[in-house]
């Protein structure tokens, strides 16, 4: 009897000094989150990068208004260059050149629609 009551005892006191263990294994302790350095909108320690990355962006939006005035300029002009054309031809006639003009204004609009979107 007096084994049985000390394996008892010592299955129960490992049990109890398992206890904490296990139950860390079914709930680990959670993790801290640390603060993302590329989130947008994010204040930022460093004055200086913040200024230059304003800069670029300055810089970017500049550079993209100056795309959209070329665009729209050569839209203009070959709008101006499919009337004359149509203008010319009669009711049976459409030339090649009347349609690749089309298709070429289509194409700049669009292009000038995604860059006005900021894309």
């Amino acid at each position: 009897m007096a084994i049985s009551r000390f394996t008892s005892a010592l299955i129960l006191s490992l049990m109890l000094a398992m206890t904490p263990t296990i139950g860390l294994a079914q709930n680990p302790p959670p993790v801290p989150q640390l603060p993302n350095p590329a989130a947008p909108n994010s204040p930022s320690d460093n004055p200086a990068r913040d200024r230059m990355e304003k800069e670029m962006a300055k810089k970017a939006n500049e550079e993209r208004q100056a795309q959209l005035k070329r665009d729209s300029d050569r839209l203009l002009k070959l709008a101006t260059e499919l009337k004359e054309s149509v203008d010319k031809s009669n009711q049976n006639t459409l030339s090649i050149d009347v349609i690749k003009k089309a298709e070429e204004i289509e194409k700049l609009a669009r292009s000038v629609k995604e860059k006005m979107k900021g894309n």
